[in-house]
C-alpha cells in the first residue's frame, strides 16, 4: 500500500495535524472504530480519541511534536517520535516514543499503538522550539 513518498508524507501530515492540538481534526484521521493504546490507556473509537486527546492538550502546554518515518510495509508504517511540553507549574518534558500505525484501505488509521516515556528537561535545553527541525531525531 505504502511507497517510501507516502509513507513519509502520511507522518508528516500526522505531525502536522497533531501540532494543531484540535482533537476534532485529528480524530478525523482515525476510522470511526479505531482502537489506540497510548501509553497504558486504551481506546475504541473517535469520540474516545477526542476526549482522550482533549485530556492530553490540557495537561501538555505547549505542545510541540516531532515524527520521524522509522519503516513501513503494507498497510503499516512504524514512526518514531519526540515532543517538548511543560505542565501546570512550569517543568518542562521531553517525551520520547514509538508508534505503530495500521490503516484501512480508505487511507485512515485503524489502529494505533504507542509506547511513551518522559524525560524531565530545563527550559534552556528545550530543542523543538516551533521551527522546522531536522527530520533526524537524536536519541537523547
Amino acid at each position: 500500500m505504502f511507497t517510501e513518498e507516502t509513507a513519509r508524507a502520511k507522518v508528516q501530515a500526522a505531525e502536522d495535524a497533531w501540532n494543531t492540538r484540535d482533537p476534532e481534526r485529528v480524530s478525523l484521521a482515525y476510522t470511526p472504530d479505531s482502537v489506540w493504546r497510548n501509553r497504558d490507556e486504551f481506546l475504541t473509537g473517535r469520540a474516545e480519541i477526542r476526549e482522550f486527546l482533549s485530556r492530553k492538550w490540557a495537561k501538555e502546554q505547549d505542545y510541540r511534536l516531532r515524527k520521524e518515518l522509522w519503516t513501513f510495509g503494507g498497510d503499516r508504517i512504524a514512526v518514531r517520535f519526540q515532543y517538548e511540553w511543560h505542565d501546570a507549574d512550569g517543568q518542562w518534558w521531553r517525551s520520547y516514543g514509538n508508534e505503530l500505525w495500521e490503516f484501512a484501505d480508505d487511507g485512515l488509521m485503524r489502529r494505533r499503538e504507542a509506547s511513551i516515556n518522559d524525560l524531565r528537561i530545563d527550559e534552556a535545553d528545550r530543542r523543538i522550539l516551533g521551527g522546522r527541525e531536522p527530520r533526524e531525531l537524536p536519541l537523547a
